[in-house]
């Protein structure tokens, strides 16, 4: 729910209470100018005409919220209109009696005329029931939609951690394959290949949970994934990184760059003849820029998006949801070369 300061519940009854202060007083100020030097009359007709006024609105105000608290959501929301039409006119007898009792009996109140009592209640109940009937309309329709943007809200954040989810389970068992064979040959590769496949998996289980992190863990962990590619396919492929230019104060939500680099070592290697893939992270002022770029076999890469990975497709719904016109994402394929270059305005 929205901490604004006017969703604060004393606020909403600060603003009813000057909204009827506003309505009542109307009469006061509109009244015609009495000359002071004419005689006031009556001052105890005065007096009891102040509290009828005041009697009479604190009942219509009760009214208000009793038709708008009770009936409306009671029939109108369920579509009982002729049920709700007798309990109105009988609401208004009951009104009627009750003004007549208070004013008029307890208060002594002089000159009562059955005709124009009712004349005088009837319009201002009309007014009263039509202000009631909209203010709990609304109420509803903001209520209704304030639950649909959560609900709304609570989908994309759904739909953001089944995309987050979606690496690729292939690299998971290639790394601990070769871990396998590195344990055989009692590499001195195999401490330092643990750390990393450790500190990834620390980062996908704990990280991903957060709505952002620091560009700098983001960083350690794409760094992380590179060596332990380099580490699995050694010479055959030549690959080029610059993680450097990069200002680290910034935050990121997690695991957003990743999939292009999982894509690049999925299609850019295998058969590739001088495999070569190139990384490229900076940023200007407040724009992440991030290029990646490998060789590619037109005719091998339909199958390799069959088998694993996260497709750019759901790449670029998670940066629409996450970020809408504040980047921008170009893939290119052209001579072989399969190219994307991603700019995010991180304000």
């Amino acid at each position: 729910m929205s901490n604004a300061w006017y969703s604060k519940k004393w606020v909403t009854v600060l603003l009813h209470a000057v909204a009827w202060m506003l309505l009542f007083s109307l009469p006061f100020f509109l009244r015609p100018s009495m000359n002071s030097n004419k005689p006031t009359g009556n001052e105890q007709q005065t007096w009891i005409m102040i509290i009828r006024y005041l009697l009479n609105d604190l009942i219509y105000v009760g009214y208000f919220y009793f038709n708008a608290g009770l009936l409306v959501p009671h029939f109108i929301n369920r579509r009982k209109y002729k049920e709700y039409a007798a309990v109105i006119i009988t609401s208004f007898i009951i009104l009627l009696f009750i003004t007549w009792l208070f004013l008029f009996q307890l208060l002594g109140q002089k000159g009562f005329s059955f005709s124009g009592h009712i004349l005088f209640n009837f319009f201002f109940f009309l007014f009263i029931l039509a202000g009631s009937i909209a203010y709990s309309l609304i109420k509803d329709q903001i209520r209704a939609d304030r639950i649909a943007r959560e609900k709304e809200n609570e989908n994309l954040k759904t739909e953001l951690s089944l995309l987050r989810s979606q690496a690729s389970p292939h690299f998971m068992f290639n790394v601990l394959n070769n871990m396998v064979a590195l344990a055989r040959k009692k590499s001195d590769l195999l401490e330092p290949s643990l750390l990393k496949f450790s500190s990834i998996m620390r980062y996908m289980l704990y990280d991903d949970d957060e709505e952002k992190v620091p560009l700098e863990r983001e960083i350690e962990y794409l760094q992380s994934y590179i060596d332990l590619q380099q580490q699995r396919f050694g010479k055959n492929v030549l690959v080029n990184v610059d993680l450097n230019q990069v200002d680290v104060n910034h935050e990121i939500e997690p695991m957003l760059l990743i999939p292009f680099v999982e894509n690049a070592f999925k299609h850019g290697t295998g058969m590739i003849e001088n495999a070569q893939i190139t990384i490229q992270l900076k940023t200007e002022k407040d724009k992440l820029i991030f290029n990646v770029q490998n060789k590619y076999d037109p005719t091998s890469i339909e199958i390799k998006d069959k088998t694993s990975g996260i497709g750019l497709t759901n790449v670029k719904r998670r940066l629409n949801l996450l970020y809408g016109d504040k980047q921008s994402l170009l893939v290119t394929q052209k001579d072989n070369l399969f190219s994307i270059s991603l700019q995010i305005n991180l304000n």
